[in-house]
């Protein structure tokens, strides 16, 4: 079992789960479009080093058509969109009622994953998906509404995450730093010169700082590990682990602003732990074919997928590598997630 991709995805949930409180302190002084800008701005700026290791930064106008579509939509629904209507509902709302709302995301991931993405998700993702589904819905009724019109933006923010966590999944033309790198230059740059038109910029460099520092670590460190996970794991599975951020958000919520846990939040806590256990069994196993294929992706000769060699030889020992590589064709049977190489169709009979 790949341990590894689960930590990492549990890691991302974390970082991501610690903007929540804190972007609420800082729309005190900043408009939702200002502050969505610095944040992805300070993401960009954040994973800039880890963009241009090993080979230098790709331009998008030297990527191929597919992963500059792939990166556009990325950009749009995850970069722009997304983060500004979940700010303007975090402004109106409590910021855990929006750390609650925001476990939409899983639902809309695992939907469009199963419907448009080709995603698989056997019998355990789907009870696993059901229980943090439960776990969302009981902590909503026991802390009661955010407001419906704070609770649709937030909403309208999850679809485009849903939409954005499948697409990223989904390019394979660079690695997670640069589509992070990208996003954040683009969508941060929008977002900010919209947010410097519409409304006066009155904040201080402290709140500036902590507007780009809470990026550097909640929006680029957290994106780039994300990304690596689902590329190993699929989106929809990557995701349901990720869908536990609202719970670390909670959770620096009562340590910071002295909040109590409730019975129900306890409840909710040890649904989630399960359903993240389930996750983490839920593979399947069955005959599939791949065709011949060249990409690059962050990967290790430790699969039976990448069996290609290098000048050097040390450069194939080297653990985990990105390059552009070719795969031949392939017919096998081996445990799997719906990961880069694993996008086939599924009969009823396939193994969970």
């Amino acid at each position: 079992m790949r341990i590894r991709p689960f930590g990492m995805a549990l890691a991302a949930a974390a970082l991501f789960g610690a903007a929540t409180p804190f972007s609420k302190a800082l729309l005190v002084d900043l408009s939702p479009f200002q502050l969505s800008g610095l944040l992805y701005l300070g993401a960009a700026a954040g994973v800039l080093p880890m963009a241009i290791r090993g080979g230098g930064l790709l331009r998008p106008w030297a990527m191929d058509a597919r992963t500059q579509r792939m990166l556009l939509g990325a950009v749009f629904f995850g970069g722009i969109a997304g983060p500004v209507l979940m700010l303007f509902g975090l402004r109106m709302a409590a910021a855990a009622s929006v750390a609650l709302w925001l476990n939409l995301e899983a639902v809309a991931t695992a939907l469009l994953g199963v419907w448009v993405f080709r995603d698989h998700l056997g019998r355990n993702g789907w009870i696993g998906a059901a229980g943090i589904l439960l776990a969302a819905v009981l902590l909503s009724g026991g802390e009661g509404a955010a407001g419906w019109q704070a609770g649709l933006l937030v909403a309208g923010a999850c679809l485009c995450w849903g939409l954005d966590n499948h697409l990223t999944a989904l390019i394979d033309g660079i690695t997670p730093a640069q589509s992070t790198f990208w996003k954040g230059v683009v969508a941060g740059t929008a977002n900010l010169a919209v947010g410097l038109l519409a409304e006066p910029f009155g904040a201080r460099l402290a709140q500036i700082g902590g507007a780009l520092s809470a990026g550097l670590f909640s929006y680029g460190i957290s994106i780039v590990l994300y990304i690596t996970a689902a590329q190993q794991l699929g989106a929809t599975r990557s995701q349901l682990l990720f869908s536990t951020a609202p719970y670390f958000a909670i959770a620096l919520s009562v340590l910071w602003l002295g909040e109590s846990i409730s019975a129900v939040q306890a409840m909710a806590a040890l649904l989630v732990g399960a359903s993240v256990a389930l996750l983490t069994v839920e593979w399947h196993s069955h005959e599939h074919g791949h065709v011949a294929l060249e990409h690059e992706h962050w990967h290790s000769h430790a699969d039976d997928h990448h069996d290609h060699t290098h000048d050097s030889p040390s450069a194939g020992a080297a653990g985990t590598h990105s390059h552009r590589h070719r795969h031949r064709p392939l017919y096998h049977t081996h445990h799997h997630w719906p990961d880069l190489h694993h996008r086939h169709e599924h009969s009823k009979s396939d193994g969970m």
